[in-house]
């Protein structure tokens, strides 16, 4: 499997916040989308390059959340992501944001590969595999 844990960091903007100057829930999915593509990107793999070439796309097919506590205009964050579980055509990775070490908020995100034009599952391309140590 890769390192348990990948670290993405993620500045709070107004633009993030609520009225209640509180990190707006749906907020927090774009922050773990974000860290997400950058795992990938750590792994060696570009996602536009990964669509052109192999004719497949990565998709989110479900996510649990857990919100713990709020975060704030002006935090910095922490979002961390662990690959979970591999299976030909999908993986699952747990994700975690947290506030110098103190978790605001988990998720489990279950990702599909599939073709980039019907939108079929598709077996994840061997390279990604044994980049990921299966």
């Amino acid at each position: 499997m890769t390192d348990p844990d990948f670290t993405w960091p993620v500045r709070v903007y107004w633009e993030d916040t609520d009225a209640g100057g509180v990190v707006y829930y749906a907020n927090y999915l774009k922050f773990m989308e974000r860290a997400r593509s950058e795992w990938l990107r750590s792994l060696g793999v570009e996602q536009t390059d990964l669509a052109e070439r192999d004719g497949v796309v990565f998709v989110v097919r479900q996510v649990e959340v857990d919100y713990l506590k709020p975060a704030r205009f002006n935090d910095a964050l922490s979002v961390t992501c662990a690959l979970a579980e591999l299976n030909k055509v999908s993986l699952a990775l747990t994700q975690r944001i947290e506030r110098a070490g103190e978790p605001l908020v988990t998720a489990r995100v279950k990702i599909a590969c599939v073709t980039r034009e019907q939108f079929r599952p598709a077996k994840i391309p061997h390279f990604i595999q044994q980049r990921l140590g299966c």
